[in-house]
Parts: structure tokens; C-alpha cells; sequence
């Protein structure tokens, strides 16, 4: 009888419901547009968040080492950093066209 009762109400549950159709045109180049600037601040990120991690690690290395290397360490975290500024770039030229 459970059984019954909850094959019945998955039943009409998964019924469609009807709305007006909206001009798709607009609708799905809007949407492309969010995910492509999604898609790309995203990738770009994690990029350089992997990146981050394999050249702070061994940036620190170096540092204990030899502490007169510290500034050349910073140049190669921000050339790293700079992936992710790039990806913010291509998300705001994706989302002003």
C-alpha cells in the first residue's frame, strides 16, 4: 500500500508544467555569456592556485637557503599571480560584449 501511495505521488510530481516560452535568442546568449566568463576566471584560477603552491613551496626553500634570493622569489609568485589577473581580464571582456 506504501508502495502504492508513493509510486502515485512521484507519478504526478514528475508531471511538466507549462509556461510561456521566452525568446530563446536572448535567453541563451546570456547565459552562454555567464558560463564562458565562469569557465574562464575559474580555470584560470585554479591554474595559478596550483601553480601558487608548487612555486611558494619551493620559493621558501630557496628562502631558508639563501635569503639574498628573496626578491628574484617574488618576481616568480607574481608572474604566477598574473594567470589568475588574466582570467579576471577575459571574464570582464567576455561579460562587456
Amino acid at each position: 500500500m506504501l508502495l502504492l501511495a508513493a509510486s502515485a505521488i512521484s507519478i504526478t510530481g514528475s508531471t511538466g508544467i507549462a509556461f510561456a516560452q521566452e525568446d530563446s535568442a536572448a535567453g541563451n546568449g546570456d547565459s552562454m555569456k555567464l558560463l564562458g566568463a565562469g569557465l574562464a576566471f575559474g580555470i584560470a584560477a585554479g591554474g595559478a592556485g596550483i601553480g601558487l603552491g608548487q612555486v611558494g613551496a619551493a620559493g621558501l626553500a630557496v628562502i631558508s637557503e639563501n635569503p639574498a634570493l628573496q626578491s628574484k622569489v617574488f618576481i616568480f609568485v607574481g608572474m604566477v599571480e598574473s594567470i589568475a589577473i588574466y582570467g579576471i581580464v577575459m571574464m570582464f571582456i567576455i561579460l562587456g560584449q
